[in-house]
């Protein structure tokens, strides 16, 4: 961005012009010097490299060990009863809670979507997935932070801040996470 020229660049003008001297001078310049293309790569040329860069994260030891585990995590029938058994908890937790502590099964419907939670995340496979998962999370948020950061110290990157952080046995273990995770 440093490297553009301002746009009146090209016009030859200083602070002392008065703005009919601009018209009249803008009216002469073609299109392509009055705002002239920034210097860089074309978009199709960012597009590819991007698409090289997802190839490279789709290769890595992260992505690869995810997969693993995603796969194993839905092969695995003890997995799948234990995310059905938590999710009809977590149910039951969800529609008390429209009440909230007044319902008459409140505590006991959030003590069993715990309790599910913990069984389910006391299973190797789901600890593996979970932590293959963080893993490839983090991966993903450096690069983009590294991107962000390339272009602009100041541009925010949005991520997933609570992916570790959730309560209710989180989203890609089979729950719907509902926006309770952060």
């Amino acid at each position: 961005i440093s490297s553009m020229k301002p746009i009146l660049s090209p016009v030859g003008m200083d602070s002392t012009t008065s703005y009919t001297q601009v018209d009249e001078r803008l009216a002469t310049l073609s299109l392509e010097e009055t705002f002239p293309e920034p210097e860089g790569m074309d978009m199709a040329a960012i597009y590819e490299q991007a698409y090289e860069l997802g190839d490279s994260i789709n290769s890595s030891v992260e992505a690869a060990d995810y997969l693993y585990w995603r796969n194993r995590m839905d092969a695995d029938l003890e997995v799948r009863g234990l995310v059905q058994i938590f999710l009809r908890k977590k149910e039951l937790f969800e529609e008390s809670m429209r009440f909230g502590h007044f319902h008459p099964n409140y505590h006991q419907a959030m003590d069993e979507a715990e309790q599910a939670r913990l069984v389910m995340e006391q299973n190797v496979v789901i600890r593996s997935f979970k932590d293959a998962e963080n893993k490839l999370d983090d991966l993903l948020r450096l690069v983009a932070e590294t991107i962000a950061r390339s272009v602009s110290e100041s541009i925010k990157v949005s991520g997933n801040e609570s992916a570790g952080n959730c309560s209710s046995g989180g989203c890609s273990s089979g729950g719907s996470c509902g926006g309770s995770c952060g």
